[in-house]
């Protein structure tokens, strides 16, 4: 590429200027719009040298920045395609397509350099993680995923093999498609399918244990709906539901109306409020709650690379304090014989199998389930959900063995 050298030094200017007081995306938008020169070309390498910056996480942060960026498209990328002039010929002679030959190859000209450290808050992951590959996925940008409507599946791929659009299907309803795949024009969205993370999709699993055990319309609140998906997703498995929606956010609220006029859902009642108030509760009570928790958000930084660098581990409590205040509210408002599905996109135990003990000490619930949704096998988030029964005097599904995904 003739420029590759004066894209790094442009994008080592541009990191020096970032705080991560803002998402990377938003920052560079305005970046670019005050520094004009920068034709469109440019913009598109310079910001991908950018997001490869962030994704060695904390593994590099002692190097000059050139250096560091150098090092992260190496990593990232299993050719040196365009980025060739940027090496030397005995690098570019050591470019293996696998990823751990890279990483070691690049432990031997940084012996400072680990990918351990891409993620280093190796003490405060959930059970059952495999630190050292959670590390290193985050070097490996993930995939685009649909999640199709009931009935839809045999229409979406049709469309997709019409347009040549390549997609792998993981389950019935599953598609994988390479990440920045265009679909204006192919699909309706939320209508045919629903762009959701495959590992937001498998949350799905927890609620099919509930399938047969309501014969009749039941109430569902989804008490931290954000923009619906987790609602689309109760509405395409449990079929006939009553459902009501919050968020603290009415902005977010807007965003899922329209969303679910597309999706078809047109009977529903909303409400803003903040969960952590007991006198913002609602004064019904319902068979199902979906708590989707704000949280840290460590199980997507894959996908935001930068949320990693700028990372508190401090943090950790204060999201923890704000789950088991909202959790411990909520439950409040769930019917003797309900269920509270509790989900987050973090990786830290904290944040899940420490909510569910207090939610199994402090509220008297009954775990039916739990899983940690190890997406980073498969280019996806991960996640953890955990499904929990309010007891009463009979119980219809028996609990289970909590495991991971």
């Amino acid at each position: 590429m003739r420029y590759a050298q004066q894209y790094v030094k442009s994008a080592a200017a541009l990191l020096q200027a970032y705080n991560g007081s803002v998402p990377l995306a938003a920052f560079l938008k305005q970046y670019f719009a005050q520094h004009k020169k920068f034709g469109s070309k440019d913009r598109k390498y310079i910001a991908r040298l950018c997001y490869y910056y962030f994704r060695l996480g904390l593994a590099a942060r002692t190097l000059p920045a050139e250096d560091a960026i150098r090092l992260a498209v190496y990593c990232c990328n299993d050719a040196s395609s365009e980025w060739a002039e940027l090496y030397s010929e005995s690098w570019l002679g050591h470019w293996p397509a696998l990823l751990q030959q890279r990483l070691d190859y690049a432990a031997t000209l940084y012996p400072n350099f680990s990918s351990k450290n891409i993620f280093p808050f190796h003490e405060a992951l959930s059970a059952d993680m495999d630190a050292a590959l959670f590390s290193a996925s985050h070097l490996v940008q993930p995939d685009l995923f649909l999640r199709t409507r009931p009935g839809k599946a045999k229409l979406l791929k049709a469309a997709l093999t019409t347009s040549g659009v390549p997609f792998v299907a993981l389950s019935d309803t599953a598609l994988a498609l390479p990440n920045g795949t265009n679909l204006e024009g192919i699909i309706e969205t939320d209508r045919e399918a629903v762009v959701q993370d495959y590992s937001s999709q498998r949350v799905g699993e927890l609620l099919e244990l509930l399938k047969q055990e309501w014969a009749a319309p039941v109430s569902v609140w989804d008490c931290c709906a954000a923009s619906g998906g987790k609602s689309i997703l109760a509405k395409d498995i449990l079929g006939n539901i009553r459902l009501t929606v919050s968020d603290l956010r009415p902005s977010m609220l807007h965003n899922l109306e329209q969303r679910f006029h597309r999706a078809g859902i047109n009977t529903y009642r909303k409400f803003s409020a903040d969960l952590t108030k007991q006198d913002q509760l609602p004064s019904e009570r319902f068979d199902l709650i979906i708590c989707d928790a704000p949280c840290s958000g460590s199980g997507t930084w894959g996908r935001t690379p930068e949320q990693l660098c700028f990372f508190d581990e401090k943090q950790i409590a204060h999201f923890q304090d704000l789950q088991q205040k909202i959790s411990s509210n909520v439950v409040t408002a769930l019917k003797p014989g309900g269920y509270l599905l509790y989900i987050t996109c973090s990786v830290f135990a904290k944040e899940n199998e420490g909510i569910v003990a207090q939610l199994k000490e402090q509220q008297g619930l009954e775990l039916v389930k739990q899983q940690l949704i190890r997406g980073y096998t498969q280019k996806a988030d991960t996640m953890f959900a955990a499904l929990l029964h309010k007891p009463v005097d009979s119980k219809k599904i028996k609990p289970v063995v909590a495991d991971g995904c």
